[in-house]
């Protein structure tokens, strides 16, 4: 795992605070597409829970993972008792275990590219299901937008992550689906997006931004320098585009 992976502890509470969390219909949407009952899942990258919470209470024996100690900390004072955690990354994680359900929520491009599939293929019970989701928090007024990328430019050139396999963004399919698509151990890979749009704060905007890894490498006074440049430029309110895109597969078998 790189720095930039395992900065968000420090973070926890913040995360937990600003990051939002997952609709229903992400949910029905998994559990359609298994179209069987599904009684194990393994998380990855937990963090706070945010997705785990989706999933939870469900009759859904699950084991949330995340390398970070404090994140699972901030996780076990939200989720059920019955959620199972562990301190481990994807990396480290024992094979011997297959799930009826694998996923992610916006984590699983801090993994390692060397043996993911390997790995994923076998945590995966035959005919089970990985599913992968996430997006980026995005202003909505391109003139706002402008403003915080000029605020913020003699600091920081961007605050995105590329995609892991180059995949550009105008290209229909998307990392991971793209991967995903060429191993034949995964079959019956979609892509589709929850469009999700949101009024926050811009305190509350600047909160979230505080949980982005591009910001948490900075040094923390150019960080705060960085926030309140960005602060100045916003209005009280700010429009939000935060459309969640998910992929599924199932395991080939």
């Amino acid at each position: 795992m790189s720095e930039r992976a395992l900065s968000f502890g420090a973070m926890a509470e913040a995360y937990e605070r600003y990051r939002r969390g997952y609709p229903e219909e992400l949910f029905e949407a998994v559990i359609a597409y298994a179209g069987r009952p599904v009684h194990t899942a393994l998380e990855i990258g937990a963090g706070t829970g945010k997705a785990t919470r989706l999933f939870a209470g469900r009759g859904i024996a699950i084991t949330a993972t995340d390398p970070d100690p404090d994140m699972l900390a901030e996780l076990r004072e939200h989720v059920p008792a019955e959620v199972r955690t562990e301190r481990a990354a994807f990396e480290d994680l024992p094979t011997g275990n297959s799930y009826g359900l694998v996923y992610s929520a916006a984590a699983l491009h801090w993994t390692r590219p060397e043996g993911r599939w390997d790995r994923m293929a076998a945590l995966v019970e035959p005919g089970g299901v990985f599913t992968n989701f996430g997006g980026p928090v995005q202003l909505a007024d391109p003139t706002i937008d402008d403003a915080v990328r000029t605020a913020r430019a003699p600091f920081l050139a961007g605050d995105d992550f590329p995609s892991p396999d180059g995949t550009p963004p105008e290209q229909a399919m998307q990392w991971p689906g793209t991967e995903l698509e060429n191993d034949e151990r995964f079959t019956d890979v979609r892509q589709f997006t929850i469009e999700r749009r949101l009024t926050m704060a811009a305190d509350d905007f600047v909160g979230h931004l505080s949980t982005v890894s591009a910001y948490l490498e900075l040094p923390p006074s150019t960080r705060e320098q960085v926030y309140a440049r960005i602060r100045e430029v916003l209005p009280e309110t700010v429009d939000i585009n935060a459309d969640i895109v998910v992929h599924l597969a199932r395991r080939a078998g």
